[in-house]
């Protein structure tokens, strides 16, 4: 059973460095499973290799979104610099997915790919979790009370809030 943090909790930020790595796929021809399926059993097969070997950079748990014909994997990393590393490195599994799909499916639309790479910074990461077990960035930093960064997202993000919370506290 997952264990819920009663109340407003915020990640313990510590985001200086971090990396929020968006990356998926979009069914573009659901018709022609045989250009789009290698492409879907490619991302477990580097998850798992992850997971395994945490000094390559993944930090926490990655999720997996499903809505429609896109798929969405959500990771944090520890750095750009082992982001960058795992993507190029001929020892990993991405690289050689990444040049199967470029050579096979690359340019006829039967399948979408997409990454999205957000530099993370404590100047910049505003969270709240009401009621939620550890999820997001607070899965891989921990969390606390949000009164210990504050009561609002401006206060949370380390500027002068003089507004009374919208919500009261809890």
């Amino acid at each position: 059973m997952t264990t819920l943090l009663q109340g407003r909790h915020s990640a313990n930020v510590g985001a200086d460095g971090k990396v929020l790595f968006l990356i998926g796929m979009r069914f573009n021809q659901l018709w022609k499973p045989w250009k789009w399926f290698p492409v879907f059993v490619a991302m477990p097969r580097m998850l798992i290799e992850l997971q395994k070997n945490r000094e390559l950079g993944l930090v926490g748990k990655p999720r997996t979104y499903l809505s429609g014909r896109t798929v969405l994997v959500w990771q944090y990393w520890e750095s750009f610099e082992k982001l960058a590393a795992y993507s190029r490195s001929h020892e990993s599994a991405h690289l050689p997915a990444w040049r199967r799909f470029n050579a096979k499916v690359r340019n006829n639309g039967s399948v979408g790919i997409f990454h999205e790479t957000i530099l993370l910074s404590d100047a910049t990461v505003e969270t709240v979790y009401g009621n939620m077990p550890l999820f997001g960035l607070a899965a891989v930093t921990g969390a606390v009370p949000a009164i210990q960064r504050g009561q609002s997202a401006k206060s949370r993000l380390g500027e002068n809030d003089t507004q009374p919370p919208a919500v009261e506290p809890y």
